[in-house]
């Protein structure tokens, strides 16, 4: 008997051993991404923004890249890719090492972008890349050249009407949210504003600061200055409701525009290999500098509201923005080249 155990146990051995081998090899593959993690970021993460300096979404980010830097004890450098209304940065997000080291941020442009050019964009916002957090939400506001003779939304559109096409707005390309915005307004209302698309917010903003164009739908965080300078005239805001940042001005709807309502944010992706560990360390680090006194205040001044939302609530809102604009464009019979 004790023989037939010995021998027994011998030929147990080769089994113990390979099981000890599969569960030593098991251990380390979650062990290994476990600790890439916790070395994320190990060099220099690049942020792209797809529009020109000098809007609120690059405002946005180079507010934003140095506090996470320090938090993540590495540079965070701001990349401008402007093109192509985001085309251009986004396909160079979507083709990026999807190890953290590139995120870019999007807008509501992005998603209504969708709906005007389903179809025939290089990228695709819900298979390329992965939602990290929605940062921002924020009406924008409609503001004029002081040239302009119109001082509320019913003589603006008067004066539109007397003048099929003279009124020029820009935005930050064809198929962007400021683009849909004078786009609805036209729609709703019969008149005839002309588009003028550029490579960003910024550059719109300037050519209404020059005088080359008559207006522009902005961001608070990039007209505020001039509106307090007098450089430029605010008329409305495009929430439903007025903006606590600016009460004393209406909502596009309030003045007699009804069902008119458009509102902006801002939030980052990542590519769609990015691991889930990586991801949660980006929202967890964005979702913490939001959440400071120092940039509550910040933003709060400008009439931005901050979110910080967790990767799975911005997958839905990013889905449900979709939704809703390729509805808009459907009804207001909106066509893009």
């Amino acid at each position: 008997m004790h023989s037939q155990s010995v021998t027994g146990c011998r030929s147990l051995r080769p089994l113990l051993s390979r099981l000890l081998c599969c569960c030593a090899a098991l251990l380390a593959a979650t062990l290994i991404p476990a600790a890439s993690a916790q070395q994320f970021p190990q060099r220099p993460v690049r942020f792209i923004i797809p529009l020109a300096p000098g809007g609120g979404v690059d405002i946005t980010a180079r507010t934003v890249a140095p506090r996470l830097g320090a938090l993540w004890g590495q540079t965070v450098v701001v990349d401008n890719r402007p093109g192509g209304t985001g085309a251009i940065g986004l396909e160079t997000a979507a083709r990026a090492q999807p190890d953290g080291h590139t995120i870019v941020m999007i807008t509501g442009t992005h998603t209504a972008r969708r709906a005007t050019h389903h179809g025939r964009l290089s990228y695709d916002l819900l298979k390329d890349f992965r939602a990290v957090t929605q940062m921002t939400q924020q009406s924008y506001v409609l503001v004029l050249h002081p040239g302009v003779a119109a001082k509320s939304i019913p003589e603006l559109l008067a004066l539109a009407k007397a003048k099929p096409g003279g009124l020029t707005y820009g935005s930050a390309g064809q198929g962007s949210l400021q683009h849909l915005s004078g786009a609805l307004l036209g729609s709703l209302t019969n008149t005839n504003l002309l588009h003028v698309a550029y490579k960003g917010g910024g550059p719109a903003l300037a050519d209404v600061l020059g005088g080359q164009i008559s207006m522009v739908f902005a961001t608070p965080l990039e007209s505020v200055p001039h509106i307090k300078s007098g450089r430029l005239r605010a008329l409305a805001v495009t929430s439903p409701k007025r903006s606590p940042a600016m009460p004393d001005l209406p909502s596009i709807a309030e003045t007699g525009v009804a069902g008119y309502e458009v509102t902006n944010w801002y939030g980052v992706l990542a590519p769609a290999a990015t691991p889930a560990t990586i991801i949660n360390i980006l929202n967890r680090g964005i979702v913490d500098v939001l959440r400071t006194p120092e940039m509550q205040e910040r933003f709060k001044a400008d009439g931005v509201e901050l979110v910080g939302s967790t990767p799975g609530e911005y997958q839905k809102h990013i889905s449900a923005e979709i939704v809703k604009w390729e509805g808009v464009v459907k009804k207001a019979g909106i066509q893009v080249d």
